[in-house]
């Protein structure tokens, strides 16, 4: 195999405002694996918040390059479990080396990703579309810019979250989710849950900091509706941990580090009787085309990354109304621009 580390900016289409930080251009790092003329690329995406730049993605990838041009691809897993020891401290970078893995993996086998996995690709979930904060006259904006999208995701934490929801849901019957991202309180969740109900909301993603886990449990016997983890939910270890404090589990590859370790999260959330979603991080179509594999396994998906850039770098699955469409390339479909 020959390692090409590419770095990207990509523009978004509008500022993306959550809780606690708002970006108008999301840098990105692109893994591409070659061998025997085949391509395989994936994706990890910057984050001040978990401290991954594209300077120590690299770095890390640079560590274990010779353990990678050494050898041919047989098994992403065997691939992945090999080069954990050297990475295990940059999940983002062992994520974009993963789904690159995969990617050239299927291509070498003339099969997309997720038949290799035994899957078929029906009764996948529709990815919600997600409105980041901003006032409540541009956020309607935003979502009549994606009309009748069976699902909206609402990104809140601010003073006025409920109005915020009330204004959507006078342009809309679709679906609601809404993500707080840290910003509430124990009591602030409760309350605010009845309410959300009412105006059809399907849940509330990580309502409370991570750290509050005896908070999250008076959450999770008393929310009108339920909560799924994201910041609560990051490596393996976690999926236990939210038993009795979220009814499910976000989760995002690049935080676990790569679709290896995700289908491992997925097994363990069923076999505890948790629901299972997977979340981007406003990924280009690389990582929005790895994130696909798993479709067959979720119950819900948050998949809509490329949909909220203003340029996209590459090239596989595509997203009509929330339903998603392979690429008819292989592997996880990805060709870069």
């Amino acid at each position: 195999m020959q390692l090409t580390i590419h770095a990207f900016d990509l523009p978004l289409a509008h500022t993306f405002t959550i809780s606690r930080e708002s970006i108008t251009v999301q840098k990105t790092l692109i893994v591409e694996l070659e061998e025997d003329g085949f391509r395989g690329y994936g994706e990890a995406t910057t984050n001040n918040y978990y401290g991954f730049t594209f300077e120590n993605m690299a770095a890390a990838l640079e560590r274990v390059r010779q353990d990678l041009e050494s050898q041919t691809l047989d098994d992403p897993v065997t691939l992945w479990q090999q080069l954990h020891p050297k990475l295990n401290d940059n999940p983002f970078a062992q994520c974009a080396l993963d789904q690159a893995a995969h990617d050239l993996w299927g291509k070498k086998l003339g099969q997309p990703v997720y038949r290799l996995w035994g899957l078929e690709a029906k009764n996948l979930p529709p990815t919600d579309y997600t409105i980041g904060i901003d006032e409540i006259d541009v956020m309607v904006a935003k979502m009549q810019e994606f009309p009748d999208w069976p699902i909206y995701k609402i990104k809140l934490g601010t003073a006025h979250d409920l109005d915020i929801v009330r204004a959507l849901r006078e342009h809309t019957a679709s679906v609601f989710r809404v993500d707080a991202n840290c910003g509430w309180s124990a009591e602030e969740t409760i309350r605010n849950s009845s309410e959300l109900k009412s105006l059809n909301v399907e849940f509330i993603e990580q309502p409370l900091p991570a750290d509050q886990g005896a908070a999250m449990e008076q959450v999770y016997r008393e929310s009108a509706l339920p909560v799924i983890a994201d910041e609560s939910c990051i490596v393996e270890s976690d999926v236990e941990r939210c038993v009795n404090r979220f009814h499910g589990i976000n989760i995002k590859l690049v935080k676990c580090g790569g679709l290896t370790p995700a289908r491992r999260m997925i097994d363990r959330a069923r076999e505890l009787g948790l629901q299972v979603m997977v979340g981007c991080m406003t990924e280009s179509t690389v990582g929005i085309s790895a994130i696909a594999q798993l479709l067959p396994l979720l119950d819900y998906v948050d998949m809509d990354g490329a949909l909220l850039l203003a340029k996209d770098i590459a090239t596989g699955v595509t997203i009509e109304q929330g339903k998603c469409k392979y690429s008819n390339e292989n592997g996880c479909g990805v060709i870069l621009n």
